[in-house]
């Protein structure tokens, strides 16, 4: 063989050998990818809608993988998120004009921005508001349920007492009233000056006290699994069958993962007004999770509050009998 036939063979194997290579880089990815975990974003029946309220579907293709429904090689996208780690999502955008807000009670305003800047006006009425405001602590140990009023132009304002300095996030819950438009949960960062220790997450436990009621937690909250939560609402050892409704419901459920705060809504399941107000969840991940179940008797809106783990194989949401009892202090309502 001469010199220009051996060298002309001796680049086609190279070239076939690194082709060989490539091949199998693409087929089965890097070596260190970890494993992509499936998840839903939503507490709802269907694991596939992911900013707090079902039926929404985002546009950001750039923000999410390895969620469920996701095909493996499909273009992301931010529909596979969870509520309320986006501060701009489907064109909207929560704008906060007072992002760094006093210790104590003060006024907040912010308003929901389009995507050509315009203050929104038009929002479509959803479990008894235009828009649900919630802000919590970074620590979760702070919960506010706040209802904003709506100025004509778009900004809305409510006064809300944040105890300690810190980090706290701003959700706002919506649907707008242009046609075709989508339920959107977005985040942002609120900071109170001030010096700041965090407080330990509170221990896992199946029962809160709150004003003299006790709420017992039954259920296992799964990651990409939808489960019953179950909340049983009693006082003085007697059962509270005499729930009143509280935004077109006897019960309204928000769960925060710790860490980044991930967003789930919920509403109960058909029941009657005690005392079981019954959930349909879906947890996004394993982790730690924060549940705070609004209920309202007497004419006085309560919240109760519990630490959750998820992803923990043949446990239960909350610790069996026997486990503290929390008193679900540092929640209210405006």
């Amino acid at each position: 063989m001469n010199t220009g036939v051996k060298i002309t063979a001796f680049a086609a194997a190279l070239a076939a050998t690194f082709g060989t290579a490539y091949g199998v880089g693409k087929g089965v990815g890097p070596v260190d990818e970890p494993k992509k975990a499936e998840h839903a974003g939503h507490a709802t029946q269907d694991p596939q809608k992911a900013s707090g309220h079902e039926g929404h579907e985002a546009q950001d293709p750039q923000k999410a993988s390895g969620h469920e429904g996701h095909e493996e090689g499909a273009p992301t996208s931010a529909a596979a998120l969870p509520g309320g780690l986006q501060i701009s999502q489907d064109g909207y955008t929560l704008a906060l004009e007072t992002p760094t807000p006093a210790v104590g009670r003060s006024t907040l305003k912010f308003s929901i921005k389009d995507a050509t800047g315009k203050k929104v006006t038009a929002f479509t009425t959803e479990h008894g508001k235009e828009l649900h405001f919630i802000v919590a602590s970074r620590d979760l140990n702070t919960f506010r349920h706040l209802h904003p009023v709506k100025a004509a132009d778009g900004t809305w304002s409510v006064d809300a007492d944040l105890p300690t300095a810190g980090g706290y996030k701003a959700f706002a819950d919506f649907k707008p009233a242009a046609p075709g438009a989508k339920g959107v949960t977005l985040g942002a960062d609120l900071s109170v000056p001030g010096a700041y220790a965090p407080k330990p997450l509170p221990a896992v436990a199946p029962t809160a006290t709150v004003d003299g009621y006790q709420v017992r937690l039954g259920g296992v909250l799964d990651p990409g699994k939808p489960g019953e939560l179950k909340l049983t609402v009693t006082k003085g050892g007697k059962p509270v069958t005499d729930l009143e409704p509280y935004l077109g419901a006897y019960g309204h459920l928000v769960a925060l993962r710790d860490g980044d705060l991930a967003y789930l809504h919920v509403h109960p399941n058909e029941g009657g007004p005690g005392p079981d107000v019954s959930f349909t969840a879906e947890a996004p991940s394993a982790g730690t999770y924060r549940l705070f179940l609004d209920f309202q008797h007497e004419g006085k809106v309560r919240t109760a509050s519990f630490t959750v783990k998820a992803g923990a194989t043949g446990k239960a949401a909350a610790e069996p009998a026997g486990a503290a009892t929390h008193d679900a202090g540092g929640h209210a309502h405006s």
